[in-house]
């Protein structure tokens, strides 16, 4: 007798206060990199400003990318789906309908 392979539903609890405090804090660190770049500043050092601003940023985008990745990944459930029970689809239209979901068997 073949089994049927378990069907999955896949939900997202992520929320914009999940990041929130993330997005603060990467915020603060451009400003303070803008403001070493204005420091630093002069007609003899301009290079030295701009270093400082790519290297801040291209220092902390990976840290950035990561802690977003990573708390999307914890936020993420999968829950088993039991036969025969309803669940919500959402149409192209973004109305939400309820669908039975059954498992056709093989008259014979």
């Amino acid at each position: 007798m073949e089994q049927e392979a378990q069907k999955y539903r896949m939900i997202c609890t992520l929320t914009f206060g999940d990041i929130y405090g993330q997005i603060i804090v990467w915020l603060i660190v451009i400003f303070l990199s803008l403001a070493s770049a204005l420091a630093l500043w002069s007609t003899t050092r301009q290079i030295y400003a701009l270093a400082t601003v790519g290297i801040v940023l291209v220092l902390s985008l990976p840290f950035l990318l990561f802690a977003f990745v990573t708390t999307l990944l914890n936020h993420i459930e999968f829950t088993p789906i039991e036969q025969g029970a309803s669940t919500r689809q959402f149409t192209p239209g973004g109305t939400l309908k309820a669908t039975s979901q059954k498992s056709a068997q093989a008259a014979g």
